[in-house]
């Protein structure tokens, strides 16, 4: 029979805290290389931009680079398949938004699962997209731009990040909604949806905040609603969709910290208890309201609740909407 002395001794030392930090389990040393963090979207976007605020505040408070690395393409399925792929050891995380939670219900097939193959550090931020029309189209409200549309089926574009992202189903909610007979055009990501919505090569876009803090006060969008129950702090004259005569229409892109499913939860309390401290900060905070989001950060169980319910929702919304890639 094996001696048991060894285990003996093991369960002496690890009582009387003379195991190192590492065979104890506890991250104090994490991280001690890069952290590489993938964002499944262009450069530029609404994602990228939060990415790039919170990896230079990691980088600065845990003494290691966090990596900003943009993996765009597919409904953000291509980065989050390389990051379910990964080692589960803390050195590769994901930044998803509220098309990690859409794209399983346009894609036929994902080779990831969008719940069991992460582990959840947390939530991190809320905002609104906005409804945003180029001055050419005559229309001063959410009501004239829905009869506009009426009056003439699908002359009316609506610009998108790509298929399967939150701005394709903001826009396919709204649509189902108002009975406004809108032409869905994709781009590889938010910001050439931006730049041919500025030149009036499409008429409308349902985008991020900042898009709009950047080309509404010079007149070169008009912004008709936002999409969210309550009104946006950095855009307070512009209406909620239901103030502008859309009933029950209420819907807000999150952004949410993921990591391959099995890391192991002491490197996530780690992440997780530093994001909720530096989103804190003051500086962050106003970093985060420039960027047209709101801090809201949760515990991994919170986001890990909200994750399954969202995917039910917005597979309803899918559903109900009949939206389709295309």
């Amino acid at each position: 029979m094996r001696s048991s002395v060894p285990g003996l001794v093991f369960a002496f030392a690890l009582a009387a805290g003379a195991l190192p930090a590492a065979a104890q389990g506890q991250p104090h040393a994490y991280p001690t290389r890069p952290v590489k963090l993938v964002v499944p979207f262009a450069p530029g976007g609404f994602t990228d931009v939060v990415a790039r605020i919170l990896g230079q505040k990691l980088s600065q408070s845990l003494g290691q680079q966090f990596v900003i690395e943009n993996k765009p393409g597919a409904g953000s399925t291509i980065g989050s398949d390389l990051v379910a792929k990964s080692p589960p050891d803390g050195y590769t995380l994901l930044m998803v938004s509220s098309t990690h939670v859409i794209s399983p219900w346009i894609y036929k097939s994902l080779p990831y699962d969008p719940v069991k193959s992460f582990t959840v550090v947390g939530k991190l931020v809320d905002s609104p997209y906005v409804l945003l029309v180029h001055p050419k189209v005559q229309a001063k409200n959410v009501q004239e731009f829905i009869a506009l549309a009426k009056a003439a089926p699908e002359t009316i574009h609506y610009a998108s990040s790509g298929n399967g992202s939150a701005q394709h189903l903001m826009g396919g909610l709204f649509a189902a909604m108002t009975g406004a007979p809108l032409k869905h055009v994709p781009y590889k990501g938010s910001s050439g949806a931006a730049q041919d919505l500025v030149a009036g090569t499409v008429e409308s876009s349902f985008a991020g905040v900042p898009n709009a803090l950047a080309q509404v006060p010079q007149g070169r969008l008009k912004a008709l609603a936002v999409t969210t129950a309550r009104r946006a702090p950095q855009l307070p004259d512009v209406p909620t969709m239901q103030e502008a005569g859309v009933s029950g229409y209420a819907a807000s892109v999150w952004l949410a910290l993921l990591a391959p499913a099995g890391t192991p939860p002491e490197i996530v309390a780690k992440l997780n208890t530093e994001v909720a401290r530096l989103m804190a900060a003051p500086d962050t905070q106003k970093a985060l309201f420039d960027a047209g989001v709101e801090p809201t950060p949760s515990s991994p169980e919170e986001m890990s609740a909200y994750l399954v319910d969202e995917l039910a929702r917005w597979g309803k919304v899918v559903k109900e909407a009949g939206i389709k890639l295309e």
